[in-house]
């Protein structure tokens, strides 16, 4: 990492109240989760840069198997529920320790866009994705950046710490080739802004029969 190069110390919501402009957000890309995973029970889930809240996991945790919860910072109870493993750090290098194929759904929500290396991050998420599991990543777009700058900047709606944080914007053609560069098969790949515009959403889908990344041969 460069001397540039700065890491967070605090997750999303943890030293303030999520405003209306990010309860707006976090409603927008809840719905589209729920288009696409419609059934959560004795799923293994992994939500990456989850939020101090993980406000989205906490409606699915009496349904699922467990939960890996990976971000700077979590409250108490998420750390002490039974389902849940929590993982503190850096994504993707707090993701090294889980094993290939351990999880049926990744989320990683309004995150790449924080993220120096990306790239590494999906990497990440394709290998612990079991054969037949369903990645869904959430960015914000080039014309969402207007918006959620003006909101920060200029009107105060939305914390500016967070925008400043921003690395890069993603539209359909920018995120794209991550994905595939990433792992994913192109047919595998569900990459559309939704209906807004001001975001970009990704159904990434690791088809059974395919080898899964980082696993060792047999032969």
């Amino acid at each position: 990492m460069s001397s540039l190069e700065t890491v967070r110390t605090t997750s999303f919501g943890e030293a303030y109240a999520p405003t209306a402009v990010d309860r707006f957000g976090v409603w927008l890309w809840a719905r589209q989760i729920r288009r696409y995973v419609s059934d959560f029970r004795n799923k293994r889930v992994g939500d990456f840069g989850c939020g101090f809240q993980a406000s989205f996991t906490r409606t699915i945790l009496d349904r699922v198997q467990c939960a890996v919860l990976a971000d700077v910072s979590l409250a108490s109870d998420l750390i002490r529920h039974p389902k849940v493993t929590p993982l503190f750090g850096p994504l993707p290098d707090v993701l090294a320790s889980l094993d290939s194929a351990s999880l049926d759904i990744v989320l990683c929500i309004s995150v790449l866009e924080h993220l120096w290396d990306p790239l590494a991050a999906i990497q990440a998420f394709h290998r612990l994705l079991a054969p037949g599991g369903v990645c869904l990543l959430n960015v914000p777009s080039w014309r969402g950046k207007r918006f959620l700058e003006f909101s920060a900047f200029r009107l105060g709606w939305s914390p500016a710490d967070e925008m400043n944080d921003h690395k890069n914007y993603y539209d359909v053609k920018d995120l794209w080739p991550l994905l595939v560069r990433g792992g994913f098969r192109p047919s595998e790949i569900r990459c559309f802004p939704p209906k807004f515009g001001l975001n970009t959403f990704a159904v990434c889908k690791h088809a059974a029969g395919r080898p899964v990344a980082g696993a060792i041969s047999a032969d």
